[in-house]
């Protein structure tokens, strides 16, 4: 089970490779200071979430349409208390939504390459007011032909797509920057 020691010492070697992201999550290290649980779902000061960057063997990213909200995502999702690193819960995510088993990816990164603050609006049928998503991207290499099965509940279609059409600039250049040679 991924605890708050985890998350910190996640972050803390995060921000040792990344110290330009310090302010940008300055809420995620507050909300540690306070003794927020992150890894509980219904928290809503917010919480983190693990997500998985697939490249193919053509550099393409894997995209995933995301039921609820409506949009083109990466793959990724909620931590479960079977989760006992974050890398893990982004496995477990990309098996369930795409059908993708941890054994057909390469880890690229040992941490996540980047990470995401981006709010989740309010769900009334859930009962859930609008919050912040912490999510803990991993890179993850897979010389798989493709999704294997789509988590229909949650997600309605895939695409692979260039690393060029990566909407968030820093997660662009830092993929970029991880497939050089």
């Amino acid at each position: 089970m991924i605890g708050a020691i985890d998350i910190h010492r996640m972050l803390t070697d995060y921000l040792d490779a990344h110290p330009e992201d310090k302010d940008r999550l300055a809420p995620l290290a507050d909300l540690l200071c306070l003794g927020a649980d992150l890894t509980n779902r219904r928290d809503f000061r917010g919480h983190v979430t693990a997500g998985a960057v697939v490249v193919n063997d053509l550099d393409q990213v894997l995209h995933i349409h995301h039921r609820a909200l409506n949009k083109w995502l990466l793959p990724g999702g909620h931590l479960e208390t079977q989760d006992s690193t974050l890398l893990d819960a982004a496995l477990r995510e990309l098996t369930e939504e795409t059908g993708i088993k941890a054994s057909a990816v390469d880890t690229v990164c040992a941490g996540p390459i980047h990470i995401d603050v981006h709010p989740i609006p309010s769900n009334d049928a859930k009962q859930e007011p609008g919050h912040q998503h912490f999510d803990c991207r991993y890179l993850l290499r897979t010389g798989s032909a493709g999704v294997l099965a789509l988590q229909a509940d949650e997600v309605t279609d895939f695409a692979w797509r260039p690393v060029s059409e990566i909407e968030d600039e820093t997660l662009r250049q830092r993929i970029a920057a991880a497939l050089r040679p």
